[in-house]
C-alpha cells in the first residue's frame, strides 16, 4: 500500500481513484494532480515506482490542503460563522440543514431521530368530559 500526505491508499486500484481517499481530493483535484506529476490515472497504485510516488507527495504538498490541515481549516471556519452570529452560524448551532433544505418533513441526518411529542386529545375525547 502506497502512503501519500500520512493516508494509506488502496494498492489494488487505479492511481486516479486510490488518490480520492485522501481527504479534500476528488475526482477533479485528482487528475490535475496526476497530469501535473505526467503519470497516466489508468495505472495501479502498486505499480507506481518510488520516484512517482515522491512526485505525487510533493505536488499534494506544495499545491493543496489535504487531511488534517483541511480539517482544522473547515472547523475554524464553521466555528468563525458561530461567534459572529450569522444565520449560517445559528443553523450549525441549533444543528439543522444550513443550506436551505426543508425541515418539516426529511433532515433527520441532521437533526437525528425523531423525538415524538404527545399529540392534542380528538374532538370526540373532549365532548365525553
Amino acid at each position: 500500500m502506497p502512503r501519500l500526505v500520512g493516508v494509506d491508499i488502496p494498492a489494488d486500484k487505479r492511481i486516479e481513484i486510490s488518490l480520492r481517499y485522501v481527504y479534500g481530493i476528488g475526482p477533479h483535484v485528482a487528475g490535475q494532480i496526476l497530469k501535473e506529476a505526467g503519470i497516466e490515472g489508468s495505472v495501479k497504485a502498486k505499480d507506481l515506482t518510488e520516484d512517482e510516488v515522491a512526485r505525487l507527495a510533493s505536488i499534494i504538498d506544495q499545491n493543496y490542503q489535504v487531511e488534517g490541515q483541511l480539517r482544522r481549516m473547515v472547523q475554524s471556519d464553521i466555528a468563525r460563522l458561530r461567534d459572529i452570529g450569522c444565520y449560517r452560524g445559528l443553523r450549525h448551532r441549533r444543528g439543522l440543514p444550513v443550506r436551505g433544505q426543508r425541515t418539516r418533513t426529511n433532515a433527520r441526518t441532521r437533526k437525528g431521530p425523531k423525538k415524538t411529542v404527545a399529540g392534542k386529545k380528538g374532538v370526540k375525547e373532549m365532548s365525553r368530559g
